[in-house]
């Protein structure tokens, strides 16, 4: 395993992974120690940083989500096609998986994802429009849709 941190805005992220794809990004205290770093877990850090200064949209990294159980992979898939500068609903979420009562199962799928800011679980907000849980704390969500200018469903 190989790690990299990167300071933002909204905090320090642990970049994960291995030779072939990322493995996890996570808010992480910024004292955290970590060990040797790759090419690739320096490539996603670099895509991060451009996000982070606005030149960035879309990232260019293989990703590994096999720890994740087959549900939250499909979630995590939805949650991936959400575009930038957009949002989507739980509620929506759910009825794209043909689950139209898994609005719930879908938040904790949500909220367990192993590659946060990547995987844009952030751009998932509850029916009403208000902004719920995050792994970085609510400012952190609230932060990166305003960096997006995200339209709100």
């Amino acid at each position: 395993m190989f790690q990299a941190l990167l300071d933002t805005p909204i905090g320090t992220l642990l970049i994960e992974g291995t030779r072939e794809a990322i493995t996890g990004v996570h808010f992480v205290p910024p004292d955290t120690p970590v060990g040797k770093s790759c090419r690739l877990v320096n490539r996603a850090r670099t895509q991060l940083r451009q996000y982070f200064a606005g030149k960035r949209k879309q990232f260019d990294v293989p990703l590994d989500l096999s720890a994740c159980r087959d549900f939250q992979k499909r979630v995590l898939a939805e949650v991936g096609a959400v575009e930038y500068g957009r949002t989507t609903t739980y509620a929506e979420v759910a009825r794209r998986l043909k689950r139209v009562a898994a609005q719930r199962a879908v938040g904790r799928a949500n909220a367990r994802n192993p590659i946060a800011i990547i995987v844009p679980c952030h751009r998932v907000i509850a029916s009403n429009g208000k902004l719920t849980g995050y792994g970085g704390g609510l400012p952190a969500k609230e932060w990166l849709l305003k960096h997006e200018h995200a339209i709100m469903v």
